[in-house]
């Protein structure tokens, strides 16, 4: 079981750490974010599509009503948000299950909701305020290949 926890002083740092983690991706991972409204997990997802080689200038929204917004790059990311699900039935009439085991990068905001329904190799980052402008971001996954990403985003920060 890997876990890492580290602190963003700000939403730059913030979107700095998900360039970081974007840049290990791969093809077919998935990252399981969660944390309070405010938390910064949409600017780590910005931060991670630029990872992935999408522009800086493509505008990275929080797709609460899309549900999933998908951006084009590299490799192409899946930005899912279930918050306004009532229930694990929804997530699947939606058919975001595909979004998991798909060909791309799957982000998904609220994950914590339901996480049986996310695979194992899922790469879970929690968000938790500390004030207006800090937050610790928690790392953690127990199978090889989240063990592998989160074991090269440390070795990446501590480079920066």
């Amino acid at each position: 079981m890997a876990n890492f926890t580290i602190q963003s002083g700000s939403d730059e740092q913030t979107l700095e750490l998900g360039r970081i983690v974007g840049a290990l991706l791969k093809e077919g991972d998935v990252v399981a974010l969660s944390g309070e409204l405010g938390g910064g997990k949409t600017r780590f997802t910005k931060g991670i599509a630029e990872g992935l080689g999408i522009p800086p200038t493509v505008v990275v929204t929080s797709p609460s009503f899309a549900l999933v917004n998908e951006y084009s790059g590299a490799v192409t990311l899946y930005h899912m948000d279930i918050y306004r699900l009532e229930d694990q039935r929804e997530f699947y009439a939606a058919g975001l299950e595909e979004y998991l085991y798909g060909h791309g990068v799957a982000v998904m905001e609220w994950a914590d909701r339901w996480p049986e329904i996310l695979p194992d190799y899922s790469i879970r980052v929690r968000f938790e305020i500390v004030d207006d402008h800090r937050r610790n971001i928690i790392f953690s996954g127990s199978h090889p290949r989240a063990e592998e990403v989160i074991e090269s985003f440390m070795k990446g920060v501590e480079e920066t």
